[in-house]
């Protein structure tokens, strides 16, 4: 269930904060005076910059959670704190814990995000940077309305690209004052008010006092907007659906000319995927006709008017099963059902159709229409989460070992899924030289050593990456790989490493430069030769590429001479 904040005594356990503060800051008669839904309330906390490791470096409110029965980290950051945090940062400091194995009672560390003005917001009157969730129904107009700022100067801290449920920050010179709906009056719209008479004036300049006190103790003090829903529960029953696996029951009375080896091996199956029968694909390929065909053995193909996408091949699909079952996510291509025939030794994988095809071909088919930046953005923060997802939250981890811009599939919104599993292994395996993933995101330690870790696609999304902002094949008409261009490009002088970037990026990149700053593609290429490093062991985790490319906005990031991530990389 989401949290229900009955009273500000609930909020102050949440946060591990005073509830008394929380009362006088928020004008609350006292902590357990009943709250209102949609209720706005202002929280102090300690906010700091934080080492997570010897790559980043983040300023977050340190909060301690103690895990409950059917906690994930997924759920505690998006209803317990609202999108205040993300798992992904829950993640990255907590390293030595397994996201799939939480213990009950096991205290967990939550990084609220936040962020304190530096001297120039200062000079500036900006005293306050509040941490505020942006919602479905906002736009920039709207909030910066509501805290009573300019549009301008929350882009000039946040950027212009802001997505729901981002936490963004607010430039504030003092507090605002907040009025309070409880239970035991009229409800009456949400609204914030700067403090006009003396006695508001009063408790927010001996607030403002005692949390400068507080400052000089703690060093950084930030406020977090905690913003609650009247609707989480629908919010929730829909998140639900979403992330459901379809689940069919299959019919065994289809399956009983099958070998008995053959239905061994799908017995775990029958239960989640719904079992088409060979004639029902047949009519839906037009008899696997050309003019069905998507792509090497893969078909159009609709089944009682739904669109799917056909995967033809022989029987050798058992390991493609065993990981399709273990996996489950967004940004993963969804597998619907499967059928066989034993006669001709053929099985068929039926997936979810995605509408828009794979991301090789809007980069390199001469579309007319050309993705702009912050699509490019958006895909390479899916194909991340997709990974990280594979690599983090399945036993034992799943190696995809095929990453390529073919293998990337857009849907109707162009939000990216991962497809074909093909060669996809659980755990960490030898490799063959007939396993190799595609020519030019070949990791060098899978050449030289057969080596298979996470960290070859790790590579091979670096590849992407540099795939996303050249707008170049991997391999050109000469034979060189694309990672083999980009040695030193984020080297020497600024003016010297701009040039030289933007004679690597897409024209149609450099000639948008309204919508695609230099600064965030920077930021993009320092991830990428980071993920491209040649030494395996140095490359980062997924779970800190998709850290580094959703808080890219913000990133400060200098390179070493070996040209990876140094060790100073601010989040914002």
């Amino acid at each position: 269930m989401a949290p229900r904040f009955i009273d500000s005594a609930t909020v102050a356990d949440l946060f591990s904060v005073n509830s008394h503060l929380i009362s006088k800051l928020n004008k609350v008669s006292t902590p357990t005076t009943p709250l209102k839904p949609d209720q706005p309330l202002l929280v102090p906390l300690s906010c700091s910059c934080n080492e997570i490791n010897s790559t980043f470096s983040i300023f977050y409110a340190n909060v301690t959670y103690k895990i409950k029965e059917g906690d994930t980290f997924y759920y505690v950051s998006t209803e317990e704190f609202q999108n205040l945090t993300t798992y992904q940062s829950v993640e990255v400091v907590n390293p030595t814990l397994i996201p799939t194995d939480l213990q009950i009672g096991q205290d967990v560390i939550f990084p609220i995000f936040c962020k304190c003005p530096d001297l120039s917001l200062l000079q500036n009157q900006v005293n306050y940077l509040i941490s505020y969730v942006f919602q479905p129904s906002d736009n920039l107009s709207i909030v910066a309305s509501r805290f009573g700022v300019e549009t301008q100067s929350i882009v000039d801290i946040n950027g212009i690209n802001i997505q729901t449920f981002e936490t963004i920050f607010i430039p504030l010179s003092r507090l605002p004052r907040l009025t309070v709906q409880t239970a035991d009056v009229r409800p009456s719209p949400s609204r914030m008010n700067w403090a006009k008479d003396h006695r508001g004036h009063y408790l927010i300049v001996g607030l403002e006092i005692g949390i400068g006190t507080t400052c000089l103790l703690l060093f950084l003090v930030i406020c977090v907007w905690v913003y609650r829903e009247d609707n989480w529960l629908k919010r929730q029953k829909v998140r639900d659906e979403e992330q459901k696996m379809p689940k069919f029951k299959g019919k065994v009375k289809r399956l009983k000319n099958m070998k008995a080896s053959l239905l061994a091996d799908l017995s775990n199956c029958l239960d989640k995927y719904r079992v088409f029968k060979l004639d029902e694909i047949k009519i839906a390929t037009d008899g696997f006709s050309e003019n069905c065909l998507i792509q090497g053995s893969v078909y159009k193909g609709s089944i009682n008017w739904e669109v799917f996408a056909i995967k033809k091949m022989k029987w050798n699909a058992n390991e493609d099963l065993r990981i399709l079952q273990k996996v489950n996510h967004g940004n993963l291509v969804q597998l619907e059902g499967l059928c066989m025939d034993p006669e001709n030794a053929n099985f068929y994988l039926i997936y979810e159709y995605v509408e828009n095809g794979s991301l090789h071909s809007w980069l390199h088919d001469h579309k007319t229409e050309k993705l702009d930046w912050k699509t490019r953005l958006s895909i390479a923060v899916d194909v991340a989460n997709g990974l990280q997802y594979i690599h983090e939250h399945t036993r034992p981890k799943i190696v995809h070992k095929d990453m390529r811009s073919s293998n990337i599939l857009l849907d109707s919104k162009m939000r990216a899924k991962i497809a074909n599993f093909g060669l996809a292994k659980p755990g960490l395996t030898a490799m063959t030289k007939h396993t190799f993933s595609a020519q030019g995101y070949i990791a060098p330690e899978c050449i030289s050593e057969g080596q298979v870790t996470t960290k070859m696609d790790v590579f091979a999304f670096g590849v992407l990456l540099l795939e996303l902002v050249s707008g170049e094949e991997v391999i050109d008409e000469e034979g060189k790989c694309l990672w083999a261009k980009v040695s030193g490009i984020l080297e020497g002088k600024e003016e010297t490493m701009v040039r030289r970037l933007k004679a690597f990026m897409d024209e149609v990149l450099v000639s948008d430069e309204s919508s695609c700053p230099i600064q965030s593609v920077i930021n993009v290429m320092s991830v990428a030769i980071a993920c491209l490093h040649q030494d395996f062991t140095k490359r980062p985790t997924m779970v800190e590429v998709v850290y580094a490319l959703s808080r890219s906005g913000g990133l400060s990031i200098d390179m070493s001479q070996e040209g990876s991530v140094s060790p100073k990389v601010a989040g914002r």
